[in-house]
């Protein structure tokens, strides 16, 4: 029976980093992967559907062209050929997380793992081990929640992993569920060629986030031609393959068809914490099935580690990063936290959107006396050069203190620029030290300094009402 001080089980992007970092403190390390290494995030998620928001882009660019001088003709989609291109990506990344588990002294070892006790792991593979170990950090993730009108099939009812898989643009997609997911596939496949309609239940897709935000997504959703039905329930599907219907029940109780050759559901994700014997080693789940942890991302029983989407919280990859990171401390001997004051997010969208901290409306709720910042794209130089001049970035402060509470981003680059109001908060920044500080021009950025340049009403580039 092999022995190790630590066991990981699951190398998705809280797995394989808390692994990288147990062996750069010298922890005799071991991790467990029963798939591929980078879990669903590097293989079926993050990466493979950033790869294709980007060729989504570029045919964008490329349709648009004339405006700016250059013809060419209408661009062609092979989703075949793109797909080995995304797959190449994939293959390159986990193959480089694989070098530096080694590199770092980790054991891979492939098979499923579960609990004997709380001292013993036993994994399946393609043979049966039992592995001893000191402790061990459950990785194990979540997957696409199911609903029972739209069983899972592969072929007609798919999740967002089976969508990254098709080799075929789908004429018509109905897409249940406008949260990140089915919004980020349902836009790049539009792109692509497909007729798309989204259905909600809430009043807004993306709910969470600020409606301001939300609003201007919605206007480019539908100059794409992408049909939003909000406050819409999906009641289920009938029909054989090629002229399938999806029946949908809106607020006033109509029922529509809606023509589909494929059906994305993304309706939430559940965590993976069955079958490995966590009853067996004493580890409390909550109601909806995440393991429940504390502030050093212990489990109930203390030798045993939790961390990621299985964990609960925001199902966020470099939540589950950061995660791994504090539990690798922990158990290296470090007197260390999960301290994080701000998490923030990113919708890949088109346009973009970030959020980092309290909403306005959250803010005003938390008592805060609220002074809000807005500056408009359209206003920035380097965002007319580039064309992409939709969205604005919109800070929220404290009225007294001037500390930022929040910063909600639609536009280019979003996603790049959170990071800074991130920072902010984290440091417990004032809104003045954003605007003193000095951006480069011209730039995306220079957006940050003038939104706090417009909560005090000083914003240099737009007109500000007395």
């Amino acid at each position: 029976m092999e022995s190790f001080d630590t066991v990981v089980v699951g190398s998705g992007p809280g797995g394989y980093v808390a692994a990288i970092r147990l062996g750069q403190l010298g922890v005799k390390t071991a991790i467990i992967e029963k798939g591929e290494l980078g879990g669903v995030c590097l293989n079926w998620g993050c990466i493979p559907s950033k790869a294709y928001i980007n060729a989504a882009k570029v045919i964008e660019h490329i349709e648009t062209a004339a405006e700016i001088g250059i013809s060419a003709s209408k661009p062609t989609v092979d989703l075949a050929k793109m797909k080995t291109w995304k797959d190449g990506i994939v293959t390159k990344l986990t193959g480089g997380i694989g070098f530096l588990l080694e590199k770092n002294g980790v054991t891979i070892i492939k098979g499923e793992a579960s609990f004997k006790n709380d001292s013993t792991l036993i994994v399946k593979g393609k043979e049966t081990k039992e592995l001893r170990f000191k402790n061990a950090i459950v990785a194990t993730g979540s997957r696409s929640t199911e609903i029972p009108p739209f069983p899972f099939d592969g072929e007609f009812v798919l999740t967002s992993r089976h969508m990254l898989a098709l080799t075929k643009v789908p004429k018509d997609l109905v897409v249940v569920g406008g949260g990140v997911i089915g919004l980020e596939i349902g836009m790049f496949m539009n792109k692509f060629g497909s007729k798309v309609t989204v259905l909600e239940m809430t009043k807004q897709v993306l709910p969470g986030i600020d409606p301001e935000i939300v609003k201007v997504l919605v206007r480019k959703l539908k100059k794409r031609g992408i049909k939003v039905m909000t406050e819409t329930k999906a009641l289920g599907f009938e029909g054989k393959a090629g002229k399938l219907k999806v029946r949908a029940e809106d607020k006033k109780g109509k029922v529509h068809e809606i023509p589909a050759e494929k059906i994305l559901v993304s309706v939430g994700r559940r965590p993976n914490s069955e079958n490995i014997g966590l009853e067996k080693v004493g580890i409390k789940l909550d109601a909806q099935g995440f393991i429940t942890v504390d502030a050093q991302l212990k489990t109930s029983n203390p030798k045993i580690f939790a961390i990621g989407d299985v964990a609960g919280g925001a199902l966020l990859a470099h939540k589950a990063s950061k995660e791994g990171l504090v539990a690798a401390a922990v158990i290296s001997g470090k007197n260390e936290i999960y301290d994080v004051r701000v998490m923030p997010a990113a919708v890949f969208t088109d346009p973009e959107i970030a959020t980092a901290g309290l909403t306005e409306a959250e803010a005003k709720a938390a008592g805060h006396k609220v002074r809000v910042g807005s500056f408009p794209y359209s206003a920035l130089g380097k965002a007319m050069a580039v064309r992409e001049t939709e969205g604005f970035v919109k800070m929220v402060a404290d009225a007294d203190s001037d500390r930022v509470l929040g910063v909600h981003i639609i536009g280019y680059e979003a996603s790049n620029l959170i990071s800074e109001a991130a920072l902010a908060i984290e440091m417990g920044a004032c809104v003045e030290d954003i605007a003193l500080t000095v951006h480069p021009h011209p730039t995306i950025g220079e957006s940050m300094m003038e939104a706090a340049e417009a909560v005090h009403g000083h914003a240099i580039h737009i007109y500000n009402p007395k």
